[in-house]
């Protein structure tokens, strides 16, 4: 019995790295799902379908790229050659998509954002930027940017980092046209006007 456990012992030493490996990659699909459920059921309801399928997307990549460094860590491939090359590519990345930390920002503010159950899609909002403001109806909530439908039609992307940094105000209902908002007050005065007129020809009636 000795020698079987002996013999057993040392087969797993020399093999537990493949039992280890083929159980990564046998149940793969299953490990890499798990953090997308955990993290969804943990938010509110009332989440719009995209933004759980863009989460989803996200957390099982992150949870991919984890265990693909756990494996390679197993075997002794040493993580500081990859994180070379990888910061080289990345730094490549970040100069030809302008920056790499806005990048990193955005899909941080996304994450956030996503918490954030006031801003969802259908909402109105307000970004308000200084003297400027922009009104607009989230449509998407993707990982580089926010998609408003302002009220001309026109598309607006804003960036995720950006929304954060800025304050938003979330609007009841949908804000009206200033062209509509102007007329009405004209109509307004000019009610008031004709109200005066008329009140002031029956006091001089009642004069009379």
């Amino acid at each position: 019995m000795s020698t079987i456990s002996q013999e057993w012992l040392v087969f797993t030493q020399d093999y537990y790295k493949w039992f280890i490996t083929a159980f990564v990659l046998v149940f793969y699909p299953m490990l890499r799902r798990i953090p997308g459920k955990v993290f969804l059921r943990s938010m509110k309801s009332g989440i719009s379908p995209h933004r759980k399928q863009r989460a989803r997307l996200l957390l099982n990549t992150i949870t991919s790229i984890i265990l693909i460094c756990l494996l390679l860590m197993l075997w002794g491939i040493e993580l500081r050659g990859l994180l070379v090359v990888g910061s080289s590519m990345f730094a490549l990345l970040g100069v030809a998509l302008f920056a790499g930390w806005s990048l990193l920002s955005n899909l941080t503010s996304f994450l956030i954002l996503f918490t954030q159950n006031d801003c969802r899609v259908g909402r109105w909002v307000r970004v308000v930027d200084g003297a400027n403001f922009l009104e607009g109806e989230i449509t998407e909530m993707g990982f580089m940017n926010v998609q408003l439908r302002s009220l001309d039609g026109d598309l607006v992307l804003y960036p995720n980092n950006l929304f954060m940094t800025r304050p938003v105000i979330v609007l009841k209902e949908k804000p009206q046209p200033k062209d509509t908002e102007a007329s009405e007050v004209e109509v307004t005065l000019e009610q008031n006007n004709v109200s005066a007129v008329e009140s002031k020809v029956t006091d001089q009636k009642v004069k009379l």
